[in-house]
């Protein structure tokens, strides 16, 4: 089986300077989910998926020591800058040992398709009664957007084949996987949230660049033209421009 960061870096590239410029949006409707952790003076937390670190920040606030993973090196450099203890490492490859009191996560577990072997790792990482707090996507997400680049792959034989990058569990699937892990879930739901994004074409930039990245740039740009206007009568209108059809998979789990 593949290493999930060789995968990853098929899949997708992340620069952090165009994410903060066009999917800031990830960091700013993530408070929510910072609300539901619950942060207390001198827990240690771990941040699995840290982006640029904004949230880790935003969590060292509560006068928490945080420990920031994310598999970009770009993003791990950014938030080192704002001070947090940072390191790069994916979801399946976790080394902690009963070293923390919360693990928190969000829109990242969508990007990583071995659940299980992330599950487990996040268990091992907590101590006795540490909680997991997650936002990531979940079933139904982007959906027009998947269709549509779906489709634009089935009218071009040349493109191969669309390889979907992502894993948008059933909150009942995802509730059962915790629950064989030694978790006790205490809350999780499902959550449409249509998100407002500045243009279509930046968000499949920065979201589906590694879906197209063995397309010529002429392939690349007639796959971004067919998917926009396959999504525009969808998607778009002139009142509210683009919103993409997103729907959240939030969750707090207890280790027991």
């Amino acid at each position: 089986m593949e290493n999930e960061r060789d995968m990853m870096k098929e899949t997708n590239t992340w620069n952090a300077n165009k994410y903060n410029k066009h999917a800031d949006f990830v960091s700013k409707l993530a408070m929510p989910v910072v609300d539901l952790l619950e942060p207390k003076p001198n827990e240690k937390i771990l941040d699995l998926g840290c982006g640029d670190g904004t949230l880790a920040q935003e969590i060292e606030k509560f006068g928490t020591k945080v420990i920031a993973v994310d598999l970009s090196e770009d993003m791990v450099a950014k938030t080192k800058d704002k001070g947090i203890e940072a390191y790069v490492m994916s979801a399946t490859e976790l080394n902690f040992k009963n070293e923390f009191d919360a693990v928190f996560s969000n829109a990242v577990l969508h990007w990583v398709k071995d659940s299980i072997t992330t599950i487990f790792n996040i268990k091992t990482s907590l101590k006795e009664n540490g909680r997991f707090i997650a936002e990531f996507g979940g079933y139904g997400n982007i959906k027009y957007l998947t269709d549509a680049m779906q489709e634009v792959f089935n009218n071009h034989k040349e493109y191969g084949n669309f390889n979907n990058p992502w894993y948008f569990p059933k909150d009942t699937d995802y509730k059962k996987l915790l629950e064989d892990n030694g978790f006790e879930v205490e809350y999780i739901e499902l959550i449409p949230r249509p998100t407002k994004i500045d243009d279509i074409s930046n968000w499949l930039d920065i979201f589906a660049n590694g879906i197209i990245s063995n397309l010529t740039n002429e392939q690349q740009i007639e796959f971004k033209n067919e998917v926009r206007k396959i999504l525009k009568p969808k998607i778009y209108t002139e009142q509210d421009g683009w919103v993409a059809d997103y729907v959240r998979l939030r969750l707090k789990a207890i280790l027991v």
